[in-house]
This record gives structure tokens, C-alpha cells and sequence, in this order.
């Protein structure tokens, strides 16, 4: 059996909210079986509305940071997992069996319009995010068990 934790990177363009989300809802529902991260391949800040999408969920990330992919190079993830398309052409290949993944999420932050209508975009990319990761979760840890 391999040794557990799973390592996960989330990697999206700023770190600002798609990977941060995913991030943080990795690790409310995946508990003590993933190590999650996440980075940006050019990181700004996280987005405020991003924080507002996590508070329905119980999850501050009002403390989180972004962080530059570089910061990564070098380390051995499991999973290294693309949620937008300009990170997957830029995003580093990382040693190991890494298992690269691309899910494609819209960029709430490039939604305009009312401040009701902007945070809606963070909470629907929210909503996605959970309901891809539930599924996830149980496919990789059959398969760090060896059960798959």
C-alpha cells in the first residue's frame, strides 16, 4: 500500500479563486486523506467573493494566500489538477507520478454586472467545484488503496 496522505495541487492563473475554492473544499470533505495546495501560475490575491462563496460552507479562507506554482517545483504530488485552461498550457510538469488533470471551470472573477450577479458566478464555480471533487474523492483513494 502506498503512503497516504494523497497530495493534491490545485493550479489555476491568480490563485485567486477556482484553485483556492477547490482547495479548501478538498480539504473539508477529503479530510486527513489529502495534502492539499494550490497555486497560480501568475498569483494576484484571493478574491473576496471567492472568500464569500466559501463562508455557505463553513470554510475560511480569509487567510489564504496565493502562491506561485514555482513555490511547488520539485515536490511529489499525486495529483496536480488544472481549473482553467490558461493553467493547463502553462502549468509545470512536477517529479514523480504525478496524475495531471484538467477540469475546466469559468473565471467567476470575469463576470460583470451587479455585485449580486458577480458573487452568484463564485457560488455557481463553488457548486461545481464540490460536485466534481465528492465523486473524485472516493475514485483516488480506491486508487491510492489499490482498490480501483
Amino acid at each position: 500500500m502506498e503512503q497516504w496522505p494523497i497530495r493534491v495541487l490545485f493550479v489555476c492563473t491568480h490563485n485567486a479563486a477556482r484553485s483556492q475554492m477547490a482547495e479548501a473544499l478538498l480539504r473539508s470533505i477529503g479530510g486527513d486523506d489529502f495534502a492539499v495546495s494550490s497555486a497560480g501560475t501568475a498569483p494576484t490575491r484571493v478574491h473576496p467573493m471567492a472568500v464569500r462563496a466559501m463562508e455557505h460552507y463553513h470554510l475560511d479562507i480569509s487567510a489564504a494566500q496565493s502562491k506561485h506554482v514555482r513555490e511547488f517545483v520539485g515536490q511529489a504530488f499525486d495529483y496536480v489538477i488544472t481549473v482553467c485552461d490558461d493553467a493547463r498550457e502553462e502549468c509545470p510538469i512536477f517529479p514523480g507520478d504525478s496524475e495531471r488533470i484538467h477540469w475546466s471551470f469559468p473565471d467567476p472573477s470575469a463576470v460583470s454586472g451587479t455585485e449580486a450577479q458577480r458573487q452568484h458566478a463564485f457560488d455557481v464555480v463553488a457548486v461545481d467545484l464540490l460536485g466534481r471533487l465528492r465523486p473524485w474523492v472516493e475514485v483516488a483513494r480506491r486508487a491510492k488503496a489499490g482498490t480501483a
